[in-house]
């Protein structure tokens, strides 16, 4: 009777065995495909993307790459038959001379970056870590700034400038006002007082930081002496290099592109992308084909050659974004992560 006994125990033990690492085996098996799925279909989407986005690059590459004689070639599609970097050299010198365009734009960049990164943090420590009356309404200006376009904006600030003055003690001392368009110094004077290229941002992303500053840091500098400013230069400001090289990328990659400002503010001035715009323009076109004509001894011209003139020219006029953003790429993630700007 007991041998019967173990018997059944022992066949019914290893029939839920069987049950059970059967149905363990089959669970694995279902998260392992669905873990795959998910995995093949992330990887194309982001190879989609990806395609997407350098798609025109990649359709660029044979144009700039090719010689003259062949750009009209229509067996031309992915690979150049022969390989010359002539569009580059025509490039550089009926767009880009000496490169001084290309210095005096970077150097305005940067000079304007750095006054919008001492504005914008000043501005967002403020509304980030001081109490004061009617807070929320300047922040409730600040986005209002974000939202409302530049064009809103452009005629009192190109009156203002035109007929500049300071609560009319120049017109008090000179006799008239004076008239600042077409003067670099318009472009600083728009930075300084907040309303650089998108600056309204830039003071959302350091207000966003300094909120997630520890408050014993504050507490901390003014047991040991520091007053409201001594503790934002020496603690707040200091803390916040992520933002600041965030502020920094964008602020000079829209300043070196920016045609806007530049082109209202200061219409002559040597910025490059105003003077690629004025080079390459349509009606430009024939000029700029005689003067390669002229220049490489073509028997021919067409608008294949002004294209790849201009495609040259494009990724020239990227290369300096190109290493900034590759260098300070790993700082832009951290700041977002930290500041809670994610999609």
């Amino acid at each position: 009777m007991n041998k019967k006994k173990e018997a059944k125990f022992s066949v019914g033990k290893t029939r839920r065995h069987q049950f059970m690492y059967g149905e363990f085996d089959s669970y694995f098996a279902k998260t392992l495909l669905g873990k795959l799925v998910g995995n093949i279909a992330f990887f194309s989407l982001v190879v989609g993307i990806c395609f997407a986005i350098l798609f025109p690059l990649i359709r660029v590459t044979p144009v700039v790459l090719s010689e003259f004689r062949q750009l009209d070639n229509p067996d031309v599609i992915w690979v150049p038959l022969q390989f010359s970097t002539l569009s580059f050299t025509a490039a550089i010198r009926v767009a880009f001379g000496n490169f001084t365009p290309m210095m005096w734009t970077i150097l305005y960049s940067v000079v304007t970056a750095l006054i919008q990164i001492v504005i914008s943090a000043m501005a967002g420590y403020a509304l980030g870590r001081v109490d004061f009356p009617f807070k929320s309404v300047v922040m409730a200006f600040v986005l209002l700034v974000i939202i409302v376009p530049p064009q809103a904006l452009l005629i009192p600030q190109f009156l203002n400038f035109h007929s500049f003055d300071v609560f009319g003690i120049i017109t008090l001392i000179t006799g008239d006002t004076i008239n600042l368009i077409n003067n670099p110094a318009t472009l600083y004077m728009l930075s300084f007082l907040g309303f650089g290229v998108r600056q309204a941002i830039f003071i959302f992303i350091f207000r966003q930081f300094f909120r997630g500053l520890p408050a014993e840091l504050e507490e901390a500098a003014l047991i040991d002496g520091c007053g409201f400013y001594k503790t934002f230069v020496r603690i707040a400001f200091p803390n916040a290099v992520p933002a600041i090289m965030t502020v920094f990328v964008l602020a000079f990659v829209w300043n070196y592109g920016d045609m806007y400002l530049t082109g209202y503010f200061h219409p002559e001035g040597p910025y490059l992308a105003n003077s690629l715009d004025v080079v390459f323009a349509s009606h430009n076109q024939q000029n700029l084909l005689q003067a390669l004509q002229r220049i490489y001894n073509l028997p021919l011209i067409n608008t294949f050659i002004f294209d790849a003139v201009k495609h040259a020219a494009a990724l020239l006029y990227l290369l300096p974004l190109l290493v900034i953003y590759f260098a300070t790429q790993k700082k832009i993630v951290d700041n977002f992560e930290r500041s809670g700007i994610v999609g």
